[in-house]
């Protein structure tokens, strides 16, 4: 019988974490069951940073942004000795089922952790970057391409009111997931993402045509694993003569309030994991596929999905249409 389960966040942070914490925290004590939140991640689970949650431990938390039991990136985990103190922990505790949210990084720990405890293990896909299997999509994505669209949409006030050309970073090192939707919903003239070869020839090239046409104002999205915007700024104007401004927008695309989606979707989340415990589940990821919750294998759940893949090529295509 599952009697205690701890649930923690960890690599980097997404909006949507909190409403999955309550969605842990109040599914789990309904049924009985005593919920623990680790503190800073494995990080936290290594050092024994392990405290009870009640449910007005969580009361007013689905409306922000970041993770109340914080997140951290461990190298200690990697290895044999520092999963030995977390495992040490997790038994001190008596721990029956651990919920880890986060991304690719985090489910690979999670998967080892499974072979070595026990103890039974899922996962929730927290990650900006919604690139992870096993799901349309993880929590933090939708309200990061909103954050970085609010962004894009001041930008282009200006962009259009100056006549000017911009290049706008957005995050994305082995993903072009906020690029392109950012892009095609900003109405972006091109889109540079990690997965599509590009020439800056040819977009410089585009420009210069698009001027001869009238076309006094344009805007480049890249993702951060292709290039700075700085790089792709300074190659147009040496290839055009035009201005070129740049912008980064960094972190901000992290943080913020969750957006609906997000909110509804972390709670979905968090309340199925929980079920998952209960039902015996363990080495498996939450995921969400037309709409239902679906279980995936860590194993699978860590590679990049293919369908994703084939539906960003689709709205790149759409891009460039809708850009002429």
């Amino acid at each position: 019988m599952l009697k205690k389960i701890a649930v923690l966040t960890s690599g980097g942070d997404a909006p949507g974490m909190n409403a999955c914490i309550r969605a842990v925290v109040r599914a789990g004590v309904s049924k009985g069951i005593e919920v623990f939140g680790v503190m800073r991640g494995y990080e936290g689970l290594i050092d024994g940073e392990l405290k009870s949650m009640a449910l007005r431990s969580v009361s007013n938390i689905i409306t922000a942004g970041g993770t109340i039991i914080k997140t951290s990136r461990s190298e200690r985990f990697l290895t044999k000795e520092g999963r030995k103190k977390a495992i040490e922990n997790l038994d001190k505790y008596k721990i029956d089922g651990l919920i880890v949210i986060g991304g690719n990084g985090s489910f690979t720990g999670a998967h080892i952790l499974q072979q070595e405890w026990q103890g039974m293990v899922v996962g929730v896909p927290g990650t900006i970057d919604n690139d992870l299997s096993g799901t349309d999509y993880t929590l933090g994505a939708d309200t990061a391409v909103n954050t970085a669209l609010g962004a894009m949409d001041k930008i282009r006030d200006t962009v259009h009111s100056m006549e000017r050309i911009f290049v706008v970073e957005v995050m994305g090192r082995q993903d072009g997931f906020i690029a392109i939707r950012t892009g095609l919903a900003g109405g972006a003239e091109d889109i540079l993402v990690p997965d599509n070869d590009y020439r800056i020839d040819d977009i410089c090239e585009d420009i210069k045509k698009g001027r001869k046409k009238g076309k006094v104002s344009w805007i480049v999205v890249v993702a951060e694993g292709v290039a700075s915007a700085e790089e792709i700024a300074k190659l147009i104007h040496e290839n055009t003569d035009f201005e070129v401004r740049h912008v980064t927008l960094g972190h901000v695309q992290r943080g913020g309030s969750p957006t609906a989606f997000d909110r509804i979707l972390g709670s979905r989340f968090g309340a199925a994991a929980v079920e998952a415990l209960i039902n015996g589940q363990k080495d498996k990821a939450i995921g969400i596929e037309s709409d239902q919750i679906v279980l995936t294998d860590f194993t699978k759940a860590c590679q990049h999905s293919p369908k994703k893949m084939v539906l960003d090529r689709e709205l790149y295509r759409l891009t460039k249409l809708l850009a002429t």
